[in-house]
């Protein structure tokens, strides 16, 4: 009876694989345009945001802003039963400690935790940003509304955690709003040194920086295109691990170069409207994220944001000049479109956090053989496995086979020199792990 009993289950995931997850389209639906705005409204009306600016006024400042920002969470985890953790988790900054901290100031940020049923110390992680600018990156007294950058990614953050609460998901999800970003990634910086501190097994966070506005600065107009920044490698990874991929490859398929992979999939499945560009880069040319920290200490992460910017509309004094109205004001938001890469965001927090571990270990063998030979440790929760390959100038895994609850594969007549090779969990609803890249060799 047993037997006939997982027979029916692995028969009824095999059939659910490529196939979708009407929830998925539910969360999308629910994604609220309107209040996207009135939270970005919000968030501006604070005057300034700036990391040094107010902490005591209850209507200016940062201050004001990461208190009613965490007054937010909370009200999202009384309408679930308490489903959130919500804390601060904060830093002491020197002044020196850059040239952007010209006084002492604790850097905090808010953090919200929707703990899973299953796995709760791994931690799917979305992100965006408190603070704000303008051109002079000291300047914490005068008007700064951040409106895009970055109101538009805290506020994004705020609504997939009151969507996404109404689930239950076996990881955790992670939702914070990250201070400091703007005098040099401290928030990120304070976070990341917390959870390497707890132990947090940290799946990927999402990054998400300027995801409001379509015109942009090049005359391009796009309520579709959104970029998905990553880097290539770890810059953890050990010298036997570079000399490695001398020979065996994968200078493309670093743990963030995965997840962008992942949110790529997932996106073009569940909104094929969307244009999801993956750019093969850490971030914008000589600029940084908050993303990066984590990056710095092993994590995969990468960040989401708009394809077309406008530069005058961003780190800008708020002024008309030369025919140009300058500035980060609400007037340039476009919030159908921050509905949109925040719907992103939660299809894909939800399901890394439906799916089980990724193999941790996946060995690839077959040389001088016509087939490819693929070995992997078994994941908790997991049903079967997916074996994955694409060409090796493909940007995108474009081939798939599910081979069921097993750990050895041999994939005959597919030349192991021709192709790159993954392996990812898949959970009893059809969600999946990111792909995991050999990190093996056997023969």
């Amino acid at each position: 009876m047993k037997q006939i009993f997982f027979a029916c289950l692995l028969l009824s995931v095999t059939l659910s694989i490529g196939q979708s997850d009407s929830r998925l389209y539910d969360i999308i639906d629910n994604i609220s345009a309107e209040r996207i705005k009135t939270d970005v409204t919000t968030l501006a009306n604070f005057g300034t945001r700036h990391t040094l600016s107010d902490t005591v006024s209850q209507t200016r400042g940062i201050g004001a802003a990461r208190r009613w920002i965490k007054s937010e969470f909370e009200k999202t985890s009384s309408k679930c039963n308490g489903c959130l953790e919500v804390f601060y988790q904060k830093n002491l900054v020197k002044k020196g400690e850059g040239s952007r901290i010209i006084k002492d100031v604790w850097v905090v940020n808010v953090v919200a935790i929707q703990r899973g049923t299953k796995f709760p110390n791994r931690y799917i992680i979305m992100s965006g940003d408190i603070d704000s600018r303008i051109s002079d990156p000291n300047n914490f007294i005068s008007d700064s509304p951040g409106a895009n950058d970055n109101a538009s990614g805290m506020a994004g953050t705020l609504e997939a955690a009151r969507v996404l609460s109404n689930y239950q998901f076996e990881n955790s999800i992670i939702y914070v709003g990250l201070s400091g970003e703007e005098q040099g990634l401290f928030g990120g910086r304070g976070l990341a040194a917390h959870a390497k501190e707890n132990g947090w097994e940290i799946i990927g966070i999402l990054n998400n920086d300027m995801i409001g506005n379509i015109t942009g600065v090049d005359g391009v107009v796009s309520n579709r295109d959104f970029r998905i920044f990553s880097e290539p490698v770890p810059p953890t990874e050990t010298e036997d691990e570079r000399r490695a991929r001398r020979f065996y490859g994968g200078e493309v398929d670093g743990i963030s170069r995965q997840l962008a992979r992942y949110v790529h999939k997932t996106t073009k499945t569940y909104m094929p409207e969307m244009n999801p560009m993956m750019v093969y880069r850490l971030d914008r040319f000589g600029r940084g994220g908050h993303h990066r920290p984590f990056n710095d200490v092993g994590f995969a992460g990468i960040r989401i944001m708009e394809a077309h910017e406008n530069y005058t509309q961003q780190h800008q004094d708020i002024r008309e000049e030369g025919g140009i109205a300058y500035g980060d004001v609400l007037e340039h938001v476009n919030f159908e479109y921050a509905k949109k890469l925040t719907a992103v965001n939660a299809i894909n927090l939800a399901s890394i956090a439906w799916a089980p571990p990724a193999p941790s270990t996946v060995e690839i063998g077959g040389i001088v053989e016509p087939s490819a030979k693929l070995k992997w440790n078994k994941a908790e929760s997991a049903i079967g496995y997916k074996i994955y390959w694409r060409d090796t100038t493909s940007p995108t895994w474009d081939n798939s086979k599910f081979v069921g609850d097993i750990s050895e594969h041999t994939l005959n007549g597919i030349v192991i020199d021709n192709f790159f090779f993954g392996v990812s969990s898949v959970g009893k609803d059809g969600h999946e792990s990111p792909v995991t890249f050999p990190n093996k060799i056997f023969r």
